[in-house]
């Protein structure tokens, strides 16, 4: 007997202001669908079981793991990745305080980031960590990431 064939579903998903059509199983991820049928990258696998931040997007302006929510869970709600912010002050301040070094786990820094800036009109320093505790890099120190929000918070001020 030849292997049964997965129960494929067709779903609508909303990223990045756009509307996509997606023919796959009730079971794939959402950094799965993000990366192998939309072509986002951005989203990085890492641990896939929510420890390391890599795979932070926003789903309706809250920071998510994407490898522990299934595609199907993203139904009707609007789901923002790294390619979705388009140049944020955030994504600015990131470069121009060198938070970053590899690069991999960046986009998912900037993403709960950004998703703090949001849902908080003026995060302190610790609010700022507690948020970036959900995130792990293991190339450099969180300071420039620390000074990165900092510096977009003062912008956002302005």
């Amino acid at each position: 007997m030849g292997e049964k064939e997965p129960n494929l579903q067709t779903m609508k998903l909303r990223v990045n202001r756009q509307n996509h059509l997606v023919v796959i199983p009730p079971n794939k991820t959402l950094l799965a669908v993000l990366r192998e049928d939309l072509f986002l990258t951005g989203s990085k696998p890492g641990c896939f079981n929510g420890d390391c931040g890599a795979c932070t997007i926003m789903v309706d302006q809250m920071a998510m793991k994407s490898c522990l929510m299934l595609a199907m869970e993203a139904v009707g709600k609007e789901v923002v990745t790294i390619e979705g912010l388009e140049n944020s002050p955030l994504q600015q301040t990131f470069i121009e305080e060198f938070a970053f070094q590899c690069g991999y786990c960046t986009s998912g820094f900037i993403m709960n980031g950004h998703a703090l800036l949001l849902n908080e009109k003026n995060p302190n320093k610790e609010k700022i960590k507690e948020w970036l505790e959900s995130n792990i890099c293991r190339c450099t120190s969180y300071e420039e990431i620390e000074t990165a929000m900092l510096k977009a918070i003062e912008r956002k001020k302005t």
